[in-house]
């Protein structure tokens, strides 16, 4: 436990923090779910236009500190890739 004021601000600044961290990681890995579900289900279409909204959502963890920016250049690359396989099997 904390034995001086600072570390009491501290400790309460930590939890904010971690819990606003865990809200915007959550939302993000939410939208993550959807996207693959849409491609899983042969919605392509809808999942293209929904990566989009994806990037945003990954874009803003970064910029909240929440993910590191290769970190989130990692996730868009992975989906983008999983759209891209998608899209030439339904072509092929």
């Amino acid at each position: 436990m904390p034995n001086t004021k600072s570390a009491w601000k501290n400790l309460r600044k930590s939890e904010k923090r971690r819990l606003r961290n865990k809200a915007i990681k959550s939302a993000t890995k939410t939208y993550i779910k959807k996207f693959l579900k849409l491609l899983e289900t042969g919605k392509i279409d809808e999942a293209r236009a929904f990566l989009s909204e994806v990037y945003k959502r990954v874009d803003m963890a970064v910029s909240k500190g929440v993910f590191h920016r290769n970190k989130a250049a990692r996730i868009k690359s992975r989906l983008t890739q999983k759209l891209n396989r998608a899209m030439a099997s339904q072509a092929a």
